[in-house]
């Protein structure tokens, strides 16, 4: 054997592991049996997140440099592939946890005041490295306050650091082909919506099937496309919405992200397609997390108050439409327009996204 002999055991350190599961209810007299699985399935939750944070942080790191590789590019996707995996088995763990009742959470429920899952630090740095920034105040404090001095201190720090979002943004902005001899995507992508937009108004105004009331709210709703479109095309109109928050990535890479996924068949286009579905997977799958978990709460408190002081489920509530980092990915799905009406590539950049060597 090459290296030292270990057993199943020694190598887990189940010794420390198993005995970690040390219950308020015991400890004060009142047994409680369901605080087991209570402490269980949250011990089980800070281990996912343990290789959320591994995964993570090895993706930021490839992300990070100058010129991020396409081999790298696979090993990102990969990565993310895992962490969306895992996202999913952290759903499953709610229904585990939903055959307590809530009397059965009552009879422990008092000895864990001011404890509360918010105080989860591990979780609080998968959102920052992901890149969240606009957060709720928790207690009518910042979020920090929940936390000891050492995690404060590691949780600003995280803020500091390059998250995903950024390293995505910085990443996007590089694409090339977006420019090509006899192809420029954004100018031809825009005649390509003026046409779509002219040919719906058209149709509209022609169409004899429908009363005047009903065709001039459709003509409405295309001027208001329209609207939308022109925000879009113009970057001061654009920036003022990055400014009032609507938008967070830049530009130029709003540019490059509706080209991958318009042109998302192209060989070269393929990983960079991934990357953004399962973005846009993580961003879903926490959400649907936190209304999960928002709904146990209400299962369980009613509008009690949470342990930790906050409104309990109602917090966690407004924290699935607030807490979100890969918004723009969802609202450029508004940009889009039907295949047959995006413009032909050149045959020259089509030989380039076809990895053509010959």
């Amino acid at each position: 054997m090459k290296y030292p002999a270990i057993d199943y055991k020694s190598y887990l350190e189940l010794d420390k592991l198993l005995s970690s599961q040390n219950m308020k209810s015991t400890e004060y007299n009142k047994p409680a049996h369901d605080e087991m699985l209570f402490i269980v399935v949250h011990q089980a939750y800070e281990l996912w997140f343990k290789q959320i944070l591994h995964e993570l942080d090895s993706v930021l790191e490839l992300f990070s440099k100058e010129y991020v590789q396409e081999k790298s590019m696979g090993v990102i996707v990969a990565r993310l592939d895992r962490m969306m995996e895992i996202f999913k088995l952290l759903q499953m763990q709610i229904p585990v946890l939903e055959t307590m009742t809530a009397l059965d959470f009552l009879d422990f429920r008092d000895m864990l005041y001011p404890a509360s899952g918010f105080q989860s630090q591990q979780f609080r740095l998968i959102e920052n490295k992901l890149g969240l920034k606009k957060r709720l105040t928790y207690n009518n404090a910042n979020y920090k306050e929940a936390f000891n001095d050492k995690d404060k201190t590691e949780l600003s720090a995280s803020e500091g650091q390059t998250s995903l979002f950024e390293c995505v943004d910085k990443w996007l902005k590089r694409t090339p082909f977006l420019k090509d001899e006899g192809f420029d995507f954004w100018q031809d992508y825009k005649k390509a919506v003026q046409v779509m937009l002219d040919k719906e108004k058209d149709l509209t105004e022609r169409n004899k099937l429908i009363d005047d009331e009903i065709k001039q709210k459709q003509l409405l709703q295309i001027q208001k496309t329209e609207e939308l479109f022109s925000a879009l095309f113009d970057k001061s109109k654009y920036d003022e919405l990055v400014t009032a928050g609507q938008w967070r990535l830049s530009y130029e890479s709003i540019h490059a992200a509706l080209l991958i996924q318009m042109y998302r068949y192209e060989p070269i286009f393929q990983l960079p397609f991934r990357l953004i579905t399962r973005l846009l997977d993580i961003d879903e799958t926490l959400t649907e997390w936190r209304y999960k978990h928002a709904l146990m709460a209400k299962r369980m408190l009613g509008t009690k108050v949470g342990t930790g002081g906050s409104s309990g489920a109602e917090y966690l509530k407004k924290s699935t439409e607030t807490h979100k980092v890969f918004s723009d990915f969802f609202q450029l799905t508004t940009f889009f327009i039907p295949r047959s009406s995006l413009p032909p590539l050149s045959e020259g950049l089509l030989k380039k996204l076809n990895f053509n060597y010959q």
